[in-house]
């Protein structure tokens, strides 16, 4: 089976645009969440939301594009041009049909949708945009970034809520470990904050209402957690063959070593009791890793900010890892960038990569008051300095979608 390793990574985050400017926002404790501006939420329960800032689509896409393509496109198609100019490849006639796409995004084009729904009820049927299913199904992100960078090898998308990211990362790793492709486009997009997105989990009763303190609304593992907070965004990483990256001479961030997946049977939007279904996921990465149990230094967690998904993320992590639990440094990236739900895993593999190759785990920000529920290290307030050669990556979506990503600091 061929080694895989990431050499390009692409970032449209709520705390920085490119891989430079996140990473920075990321360890530093940058905290990006505020009040929604994309539109009237005054009506909502929750009124904040952790919104990309400064994102100009004309930079990536030629004007009539940057006009008419949808927003989660936009940020697809952004990230995957960062990742390819990141890794220093050329797609071309002679590499287009080894060269992959497989993004994910969990709702899609919900932002047009309501607008198509709109003119419906009020204009009719005739006035509906011929763009309105393109621009509504998931996979069109993976189609346009395909089109756009002229890449024709394996194009698919994953929708499995909010692990569409990781389940991407995750098979694109499989394709090119069987030799399918030579290179894969991976990861997930979702722009998400409009009314009906928002409304829709306010609905579910999943969001935090601290809305007179947005920026200590996302507070992971804290005891006065009551909610998650949407996030927006895309992460791309760059996969390659080993081969064909240590033939390039291109600097090489991290290999992927390991992935598992698995499903709760369970409940629509609860996790498995005690995590079981989480567990089952670790414990197949690993397998797949052929890794010990001790080897794993640090975990990047789905890490919500739900009174559930962290209490039971906890204990799917202790009972996966057993007394090596206590030795894990573990950290939630949604304390600062929300939640991007199907971006949500790929941005946070990215973090993961970047934490091996930088030996430094970000912090959990808003941890002040410890649950005894939650009674792990999550890194709690400021980065840490520490050895990480190996870090796993966890992602849990709605309808009991559990998938899990090994990433190993890369060794010639």
């Amino acid at each position: 089976m061929k080694r895989v390793v990431v050499t390009g990574l692409g970032v449209i985050s709520p705390i920085g645009l490119g891989k430079a400017a996140f990473w920075q926002g990321l360890t530093s404790g940058q905290n990006g969440v505020g009040r929604i501006t994309h539109f009237d939420a005054s009506a909502f329960s929750s009124q904040m939301a952790a919104e990309v800032k400064d994102f100009d689509p004309s930079n990536y896409l030629d004007k009539k594009e940057a006009r008419r393509l949808v927003r989660f496109i936009q940020f697809a198609i952004a990230a995957s041009q960062m990742a390819v100019k990141d890794a220093n490849f050329t797609i071309n006639s002679d590499s287009a049909d080894e060269i992959g796409v497989l993004i994910g995004s969990g709702i899609g084009g919900i932002g047009f949708l309501e607008e198509q729904a709109r003119t419906l009820l009020e204009k009719g049927p005739d006035k509906l945009s011929p763009f309105t299913v393109p621009f509504m199904i998931c996979d069109m992100a993976a189609g346009y970034v395909s089109i756009n960078l002229g890449a024709k090898g394996p194009n698919l998308c994953v929708v499995t809520a909010c692990a569409s990211g990781t389940h991407s990362i995750g098979e694109a790793y499989k394709i090119i470990q069987r030799g399918a492709a030579k290179a894969m486009l991976a990861g997930g997009t979702e722009a998400s904050i409009t009314p009906l997105g928002v409304g829709s989990f306010c609905a579910a009763r999943a969001l935090s209402g601290r809305n007179a303190d947005p920026q200590h609304a996302s507070r992971p593992f804290d005891k006065n957690r009551e909610g998650f907070v949407m996030g927006e965004g895309s992460g791309i990483v760059f996969l390659e063959d080993l081969e064909q990256a240590l033939a390039r001479k291109t600097p090489i961030y991290a290999e992927i070593v390991g992935y598992g997946m698995s499903g709760d049977a369970s409940h629509i939007t609860a996790p498995a009791p005690g995590g079981e279904g989480a567990v089952r996921a670790m414990r197949a990465a690993l397998k797949d890793a052929s890794l010990a149990l001790d080897k794993i230094d640090y975990i990047n967690a789905h890490g919500t900010s739900t009174e559930l998904n962290d209490k039971f993320e906890t204990m799917a992590i202790k009972t996966t890892f057993g007394e090596h639990a206590r030795h894990l440094a573990i950290s939630s990236n949604k304390s600062m960038i929300g939640h991007l739900l199907g971006a949500s895993g790929a941005v946070e593999a990215i973090a993961a990569v970047l934490s091996c190759q930088n030996d430094l785990a970000p912090p959990t920000i808003n941890y002040e008051v410890p649950d005894p529920d939650c009674d792990l290290d999550y890194v709690p307030n400021q980065a840490r300095k520490m050895a990480i050669n190996y870090a796993m990556s966890n992602s849990f979506g709605f309808g009991g979608h559990n998938a899990i990503l090994i990433i190993k600091k890369y060794a010639p």
